[in-house]
């Protein structure tokens, strides 16, 4: 049997999504939380492919990496679309837990949700930014937003 080694990414989304799962089924919020589950499913589906190119970059044979660049490639046309889904959905998320505990940026969850959704507006932003003409420097603050990202959702999903 052959093992492929993924990349650390891979399994990091794979337990932030099980987590965010377990907070869905067992919250006291229902919808705000199923609807947050769901942007956040767009959100992972969107930074596998950094886990993707982290795992093209690494040491495996040549022909895997060659199989998840063509994978890679073609989930690339609507890697947009679903950062924009995933933004609509999230701001509805923002939207839906404002109506019901308010907005007060005292309470550290919806402070932490408000700081979520001004990186993932930056991500957006950057990544359209891209599509009409690609840069270095768009791409990497691309790439640390989804970073940063990444962590203030774990940060927002534990509280």
């Amino acid at each position: 049997m052959k093992v492929i080694k993924l990349n650390k990414w891979f399994y990091f989304n794979a337990i932030l999504f099980v987590f965010a799962l377990y907070k869905v089924i067992y919250g006291s919020h229902l919808l705000v939380s199923f609807i947050g589950g769901l942007g956040l499913l767009f959100i992972l589906f969107n930074w596998t492919r950094h886990a993707m190119f982290s795992t093209i970059r690494s040491n495996i044979p040549r022909q895997t990496k060659i199989k998840y660049a063509k994978l890679s490639k073609r989930v690339l046309p609507i890697h947009k679309w679903t950062g924009m889904t995933a933004f609509i959905i999230i701001i509805y998320h923002g939207y839906l837990a404002i109506n019901l505990h308010g907005f007060n940026l005292g309470v550290t969850k919806i402070f932490s949700g408000m700081f979520g959704i001004i990186v993932l507006t930056g991500i957006v932003i950057f990544g359209w930014l891209r599509w009409f003409k690609a840069s270095y420097i768009k791409r990497i603050i691309h790439l640390w937003l989804g970073l940063l990202l990444f962590f203030v959702i774990i940060v927002h999903v534990i509280l």
